[in-house]
């Protein structure tokens, strides 16, 4: 006697029961909306850090403001600026080359050293601690090093005058930044005054 087979929801085509593809992708985007608090609870923000501005927050939007600026920002040369020797032409590359691929090996360096530090407000991270070693050894904002290497070298790249405007917004930003964020570390770390006279800022060795 064969068994009864009594049909079962799997047992049907997929095409018995059409579901919209945004069934599917509302846990996903439930899932990424949770990891995206996390990380910015991680980092310190806050509601009540967003209205009082008291962590820098409106600084970091600023920052990604100006950045985005300078993604989009068309290239602007002033009127009859062309150079004609090909060799001054691979120079002024070569040059943007490197200065492109430093700031990148700054910014990579700088995240990796950061590790559970990193936060983009300038208050730093309630459980965090003072990283003096690594590219921090060399100076002592490198990701804002590793940001105006790599503007500058694009700026270079295209000769762009507008480029160069750009990137003189986001070097005042940083400073500011850059100081707000060292009176919080000062602050927060005993250490940090000894570490400020002996590591420079933004350049290394120079300032």
């Amino acid at each position: 006697m064969k068994p009864k087979f009594y049909p079962t929801y799997s047992s049907f085509p997929s095409s018995f029961f059409p579901l919209p593809s945004s069934f599917f992708l509302l846990p996903s985007s439930f899932f990424l909306l949770r990891v995206t608090m996390k990380i910015l609870t991680d980092w310190g923000f806050t509601r009540e850090g967003w209205r009082k501005n008291s962590r820098g927050e409106y600084l970091v939007l600023l920052q990604g403001g100006l950045l985005t600026g300078f993604v989009i920002l068309p290239v602007y040369q002033l009127p009859g600026l062309k150079i004609q020797s090909t060799h001054l032409l691979y120079i002024i590359w070569f040059m943007a080359s490197i200065l492109g691929l430093t700031g990148l090996i700054f910014i990579i360096k700088a995240l990796i050293d950061l590790g559970k530090n990193l936060t983009p407000l300038p208050y730093p991270i309630e459980n965090g601690e003072l990283v003096q070693t690594g590219i921090y050894g060399i100076v002592r904002h490198p990701l804002y090093s590793g940001l105006i290497l790599a503007t500058l070298g694009w700026t270079l790249f295209k000769m762009s005058l507008s480029h160069l405007i750009a990137s003189a917004l986001l070097i005042i930003l940083f400073e500011i930044k850059a100081n707000r964020e060292e009176a919080w570390l000062t602050k927060k770390y005993p250490a940090y005054s000894e570490y400020r006279q002996r590591v420079k800022k933004l350049i290394p060795g120079i300032y």
